[in-house]
């Protein structure tokens, strides 16, 4: 017969859940932080980092490592707070922001390509080019900017077409 009691109600301390719930996320959050964001595809880091925390505290519920499903919900609302709690904050204190958000880092600028930025991200020359190329472009001086978002993902802004003295374009018109 199954007893709800022994599988809903936690086993661990209630306390011990969420501090441990609370230091796993902020140290990952620090690190996923410091490490930086070029490895994130089209999620954010820490939208990222939730859905893997999330899913393994939940897990032990699940498989029955834990004594009860309530250990891993214990811990699965923690983690939830905090990502609200962090998001709030850095919402409401901008420099805050600054310290816990990635900000998009600058790989070209006006045609130069900033290797100290590609250098801190790990990035080649070519992963960038290849990068350029799913924009349509083939040669670094043609962008005016591009940028390694914190998704992950780079954006280019192209060079602004050339202008005649007159101020029309110096392409010719398409019929």
């Amino acid at each position: 017969m199954l007893d709800l009691g022994s599988t809903l109600v936690p086993t661990e301390p209630i306390l011990e859940l969420v501090v441990r719930g609370t230091i796993t996320y902020l140290v990952l959050t620090i690190l996923l932080r410091i490490v930086g964001q070029r490895e994130a595809g089209g999620l954010g880091i820490t939208d990222l980092l939730v859905v893997v925390l999330v899913s393994d505290a939940a897990s032990s519920g699940l498989t029955g490592s834990s004594e009860s499903i309530g250990d891993g919900l214990i811990v699965v609302v923690t983690i939830l707070l905090w990502s609200v709690a962090l998001d709030a904050l850095s919402y409401r204190y901008p420099w805050l922001a600054r310290l816990i958000k990635a900000r998009p880092r600058t790989l070209i600028e006006d045609g130069e390509v900033n290797q100290r930025a590609m250098h801190r991200e790990f990035m080649t020359r070519e992963e960038l080019l290849s990068q350029l190329r799913t924009h349509g472009i083939e040669d670094p001086s043609g962008v005016h900017r591009a940028y390694l978002e914190p998704s992950g993902l780079v954006s280019v802004i192209p060079e602004p077409e050339e202008r005649t003295v007159d101020g029309g374009s110096a392409r010719p018109a398409v019929e």
